[in-house]
Order: C-alpha cells, then sequence, then structure tokens
C-alpha cells in the first residue's frame, strides 16, 4: 500500500518501526558491512586459492604479463587476506589501503579487455563487466568502514 493511502495511525506506526529499525541499523550497520565485506573477499580469494574462481580465466587474461599458476592464488591469498583484516578492527587501515590498490587492479579488464566487458560499448556491460561494475560497491563500503574506524583506531593508538 503507498504511504499516501495510509491512515494517521498506520503512518505513526510505519514512522515509529522505521526510526527504531534505523536507529538499529545506525548503531549496527558499519560493523554488519564490514562483516558482509570480509565475507565476501574470504569466499572469493579462498575461490582462487583452491582454483574454483568463476572470474580466473577474466584474472589470466588481464595479468598476461605474470604466471596465472603465481598470480590467481596469489590474489586469493590477498583477498582473504583482506577479509581478515577488516575482522580484527585495529588492521582496517592497512585493510583499506590494500583494498584501494586491488580494487583498482579489478577495473583494469574494463582497459584491456573492452571486449569482454561490454556486448555494446559503453552502455551493455556483459556478465564479466557487471562482475566488475559491482566492486563500485566494494569500493564504497570500504570507504564507509574507514570512515568509521580510522578514527576510533587513530585515537586509541
Amino acid at each position: 500500500m503507498p504511504p499516501e493511502t495510509l491512515s494517521v495511525n498506520q503512518k505513526v506506526s510505519f514512522n515509529s518501526l522505521y526510526f527504531q529499525l534505523s536507529n538499529v541499523m545506525e548503531k549496527y550497520g558499519v560493523d554488519l558491512l564490514r562483516i558482509a565485506l570480509a565475507i565476501v573477499f574470504i569466499w572469493f580469494g579462498a575461490l582462487k586459492v583452491f582454483g574454483m574462481s568463476p572470474a580466473q580465466d577474466l584474472v589470466e587474461k588481464t595479468i598476461y604479463w605474470i604466471s596465472p599458476k603465481f598470480f590467481v592464488p596469489f590474489l586469493g591469498v590477498w583477498e582473504v587476506a583482506m577479509g581478515f583484516g577488516l575482522l580484527i578492527k585495529r588492521f582496517i587501515p592497512i585493510t583499506i589501503v590494500l583494498m584501494l590498490f586491488h580494487m583498482a587492479g579489478t577495473f583494469l579488464p574494463f582497459i584491456i579487455l573492452t571486449k569482454v566487458c561490454f556486448d555494446v560499448f559503453p552502455f551493455c556491460p556483459s556478465l564479466a563487466g557487471q562482475y566488475i561494475i559491482k566492486n563500485l560497491v566494494l569500493v564504497t563500503g570500504a570507504l564507509t568502514v574507514a570512515g568509521k574506524y580510522n578514527g576510533r583506531i587513530m585515537k586509541k593508538s
């Protein structure tokens, strides 16, 4: 039911529920985001370590000048380390720096493999392109986490 069709009591009830939820999310939202990012990095990294990543071919074609037998597992270990770095709050500042370097590298296929990333350049990304574009959310999430924890960690030092 659209909000404009709700009765005054329903609107008050909805607003009360929304604001209660909003208060909870203000308190726990960044921590949940930090944990969610950690899970994604640990999971995707582990897939690379064990040679099971659906992104392996994309990584191999993008970083073609380094042996994939070395680089893909190395990248996986890096991602797993970033995941654990997000879980251990005192490591968040260095983890965010590592993550930003990593994320910059994830956009290389747009330059090196444009035809793989777009069905029609620049408006229709392929599945690989969409996989890369979602990294904007990971970067933004990382910056949000960094904003919360950087000040707290610096004060404790």
